[in-house]
């Protein structure tokens, strides 16, 4: 088994739940990219210290990772050696977010540092719905590059809740 891994989806698709599921099966110390990137009141942290946050765990020998922004994906993807690529088809992650930010606007469930969904973002550009459109195609373009790529680090695809449900048996 790898020791540094990058669960990577499209928003809605499980990553943090998966990443917790690897985690609790091998030991690796799992670290919320939510947590790092995200202060109290839904504040972004700045992209130069989510950077630094980021290479100070990359630079760890040992870690699970439960996303990857843009601003620096090369920094785990310098150190990952296995790439969890959750690919399932739109109508699933896009009902499990749907489900999952209704469920979290109304009962207040915490997020991410003291951070809850409300009401109030439904319908609107901040809405994490939102995102899930915005980055859907581009994302699983990017996991299907990995997955075709032989210079890629080890990729392991998974496109439905079964396959996934095995994989994770098999650890």
């Amino acid at each position: 088994m790898a020791d540094r891994i990058l669960v990577y989806g499209v928003t809605g698709s499980g990553k943090s739940t998966m990443a917790a599921r690897i985690a609790e099966r091998t030991g690796l110390p799992w670290h919320s990219v939510d947590d790092l990137t995200w202060e109290p009141g839904w504040v972004e942290v700045a992209p130069d210290e989510q950077r630094r946050r980021i290479a100070a765990i990359c630079a760890g020998e040992r870690w699970v990772l439960d996303s990857a922004y843009g601003k620096w994906l090369d920094v785990p993807m310098a150190r990952v050696e296995l790439i969890v690529a959750l690919d399932y088809p739109r109508w699933l992650s896009l009902g499990r977010l749907v489900r999952r930010t209704i469920a979290r606007a109304v009962d207040r469930r915490e997020i991410c540092n003291g951070n809850t969904e409300n009401l109030g973002q439904l319908f609107t550009r901040d809405w994490i719905v939102w995102w899930h459109f915005k980055s859907f195609a581009r994302k699983r373009a990017r996991m299907r590059a990995w997955a075709a790529d032989p210079a890629a680090p080890a990729v392991i695809r998974l496109t439905s809740v079964a396959q996934t449900r095995r994989w994770l048996a098999s650890l």
